[in-house]
């Protein structure tokens, strides 16, 4: 990956699909990106031309709007010292494939590498964001939604497709997203990676940070709960360790190591979270809350496994659960800074405007979790910030690691 922090490169893939013609706008737009941290630094655009998306859009356009010379072949810089895949997957920040068509779809999901850019894609470590486009059926194909799961489980991000009128003259989904939306996207990384990890900006200061599931349990085996992953809280927890704070991590059950340097409070249950945050809160500067405690838990316990014989159903009476954030609002002193967490289904605004005025917080991170990139489990993120103040600010997709710096970075400004 390049290692210079003032030069960004977006290594662009462009295969045999209709929209390819699009690339040039694309090209043009990631080039006119900025900084606003640092107005001097730009998007560098290295574009890989396959064969077949040749017959769509020519290298001299590409090369004229990128100010790069178009790779094409796979043994075309055999001479150079750096061998061309090496050095076009060394240099990569981000490696975007736009149009992506159902056969690189394919060839990446099975590791095959036949030309330069399926060679690049497996020699590369940068993130992979994959803008696909092809016909509706091509797209429903059970071979290509495999394809998808296997891309996305290694942790690929898909923009797209979106639906509408095809070029083939159905209508349905397989249109490469716009211009703009996959722009959208590559700024958050451009963003994230530009983010300013003040050395000892949080030192002398308290951060607690809550994450993952609760567990509520009905009988000795079986309990309620919810998919949280506890990334973004480890995340947080790990970013704000890096800015010199001393960090208190109270985390639900999760799959995730201990962040280095970071103190761990591992805790089941609802009330067992909320006993150790408000504990640790009362001498914290900031306390964040990107857990996904339960908010509701049986009525009684059954010491024994409750049995199934004998039933024609069951009946299961919940009672609520503490709001630990809110609670946290309630009681902060002087000075702390509160961070709540909205996951949301529909109307994210509104709802989280409501929590954060519930939760007497003087931030909320608000989530849409069934936008692509942004639910449970992955390692990306999108969010909008609503402020106390009523200020808003929307965070594009990007890592938990880069969106985590981005919210230290505004809770910073509060402090």
């Amino acid at each position: 990956m390049n290692s210079d922090p003032q030069r960004f490169t977006v290594v662009l893939g462009i295969t045999g699909g209709i929209a390819a013609y699009k690339c040039a706008n694309l090209v043009r737009k990631l080039r006119a990106l900025r900084d606003p941290a640092h107005p001097e630094r730009r998007i560098n655009v290295r574009v890989i031309l396959t064969r077949s998306g040749e017959q769509f859009i020519t290298p001299v356009t590409l090369q004229t709007l990128s100010g790069n010379a178009v790779n094409q072949e796979l043994f075309a810089s055999a001479k150079e010292w750096d061998v061309e895949h090496v050095g076009l997957a060394d240099d990569a920040d981000v490696l975007l494939i736009a149009p992506a068509t159902a056969n690189v779809l394919a060839k990446m999901a099975h590791g095959l590498a036949d030309d330069l850019l399926s060679t690049v894609a497996l020699a590369c470590t940068a993130p992979l964001l994959i803008a696909p486009t092809m016909n509706v059926h091509m797209w429903d194909h059970p071979a290509t939604q495999a394809n998808v799961r296997v891309l996305t489980e290694r942790g690929a991000v898909f923009i797209g497709p979106d639906e509408g009128e095809l070029a083939c003259g159905y209508a349905g989904r397989g249109r490469m997203s716009s211009e703009e939306e996959i722009v959208r996207v590559v700024e958050g990384y451009f963003l994230g990676t530009a983010a300013q990890k003040v050395n000892g900006d949080l030192a002398g200061r308290k951060v607690v940070v809550t994450a993952g599931p609760t567990r509520e349990y009905l009988d000795p085996v079986r309990y309620l709960s919810n998919p949280s992953s506890g990334k973004m809280g480890y995340a947080l927890a790990r970013a704000a360790r890096e800015r010199d704070a001393e960090v208190v991590l109270v985390s639900g059950p999760v799959e995730l190591p201990a962040p280095p340097g970071v103190t761990l409070l591992p805790v089941t249950s609802c009330a067992e979270m909320a006993e150790a945050t408000l504990r640790e809160a009362q001498t914290a500067d900031v306390v964040i809350a990107a857990a996904a405690p339960a908010d509701f838990t049986p009525a009684t316990f059954a010491a024994q496994k409750i049995k199934k014989e004998g039933r024609e159903g069951m009946h299961v009476e919940l009672v609520p659960t503490m709001d630990i954030i809110a609670e946290v609002g309630r009681r902060k002193h002087a000075g702390q800074i509160t961070v709540a967490f909205a996951a949301e289904t529909e109307h994210l605004e509104t709802y989280a405007a409501k929590k954060l005025a519930a939760k007497c917080a003087d931030l909320i991170v608000a989530n849409d979790i069934t936008a692509p990139g942004a639910g449970f489990g992955v390692d990306t993120n999108r969010a909008v910030l609503l402020f106390a103040t009523g200020r808003r600010e929307e965070l594009p997709l990007q890592t938990k690691d880069a969106m985590a710096h981005r919210i230290l970075d505004t809770v910073k400004g509060l402090c």
